[in-house]
């Protein structure tokens, strides 16, 4: 299948530049136009949308949410960035806290991490023994799988970035008042513990992408490049009415499908 096949865009559309300044905020107002008629359709189709927003620490995560949401209507739209697990939490099954966040007829919900927590944080801080990660990594995608049958839109994508670009990003968080909320222990060990984490990155991506629930990568030290090709690519995925004929497909430079050779060949940050 071709990837505008894929996307269900009409085959005139083309991968366009990515713009910057006045332009950039021109297209991007034109994606969230296409974003509002996205949400029209899923109420009126009673569609249940759920996008998963994983990736190293400072990738973007919270910018290209807010993007989404931005100007759709809070009631069918959500944000779900849950935080450090209760006692309670660890006592139950590991997915029982997540199954209770999923979208509803009529719904889309933006995870900020997911479950993945397991595969990445967890698995890089120790806060899982090895036997609940391996449970995790083993169970994971038949878990999708009963979601996906259920009848829930199931995307997932992976922000990445580079060492130098985390690290600025890390930086300038200590620095700028607007941005302490974002500052966590976490954060400090991030870039100490690069090469573990893109252990974990790896073995996540390898073991848990499948046909059904792929992982989309997202290159994202350019922030604008990376909102602007996940709302085309988001937009060229799920079908609704008044689609624009001339959307843009997303630049296979900065957005694609995961594939195993990438890690080989240095694609993504090693």
């Amino acid at each position: 299948m071709s990837k505008k096949k894929q996307h269900n865009i009409d085959e005139e559309s083309t991968c366009a530049p990515i713009p910057s300044g006045k332009e950039y905020d021109r297209v991007l107002h034109e994606l969230q136009v296409e974003l509002v008629k996205l949400q029209r359709e899923i109420i009126s189709a009673n569609d249940k949308i759920l996008v998963i927003f994983e990736g190293r620490d400072a990738a973007g995560k919270d910018g290209i949410i807010k993007t989404i949401s931005e100007h759709l209507s809070a009631r069918e739209i959500r944000v779900v960035a849950l935080g450090k697990p209760s006692e309670r939490d660890r006592a139950e099954w590991y997915f029982q806290r997540y199954v209770a966040q999923l979208p509803a007829a009529q719904e889309m919900v933006l995870f900020n991490r997911s479950w993945y927590n397991r595969a990445g944080v967890e698995r890089v801080m120790k806060f899982c023994t090895d036997e609940q990660y391996e449970e995790f990594m083993n169970t994971v995608t038949d878990f999708e799988q009963l979601l996906v049958r259920s009848g829930i839109k199931l995307i997932k994508y992976y922000l990445d970035i580079s060492k130098h670009e985390q690290k600025e990003r890390l930086e300038s968080r200590l620095t700028d008042p607007l941005k302490q909320w974002k500052i966590s222990p976490i954060d400090q060990q991030a870039t100490k513990l690069w090469k573990p984490y893109s252990e974990a990155r790896n073995a996540m991506l390898t073991r848990t992408h499948t046909p059904t629930t792929p992982w989309i990568v997202v290159h994202s030290d350019d922030k604008h490049a990376a909102r602007i090709n996940i709302l085309r690519d988001l937009l060229g995925r799920l079908p609704y009415q008044g689609k624009d004929k001339n959307l843009a497909l997303p630049d296979p430079q900065v957005l694609y499908a995961f594939d195993t050779v990438f890690i080989e060949n240095g694609r993504l940050a090693p």
